[in-house]
């Protein structure tokens, strides 16, 4: 799988939820920390290309998966 990046907030159950996820399925991943980056949802909604609402925001290589949820399918889905 290529390498995950998940945009999030370090206070964010679900953002530490999809770092552990990948953790523990040994993911290559990055973590962009949005406070320290000084980003919001607005620049989220640029770099996905589409309008998002929530964090964390996950990207598989350029694909924007979803939040936790769906990022959480993905994984189910692609990865033996």
């Amino acid at each position: 799988m290529e390498k995950v990046t998940i945009y999030g907030r370090m206070s964010c159950g679900f953002c530490s939820g999809a770092r552990r996820l990948c953790e523990t399925r040994g993911l290559e991943h990055e973590w962009v920390d949005m406070i320290s980056e000084g980003l919001d949802k607005q620049d989220l909604s640029e770099i996905a290309g589409t309008p998002v609402h929530t964090v964390p925001q996950i990207f598989v290589g350029d694909h924007h998966v979803g939040g936790f949820d769906e990022f959480t399918r993905y994984i189910e889905q692609n990865q033996a």
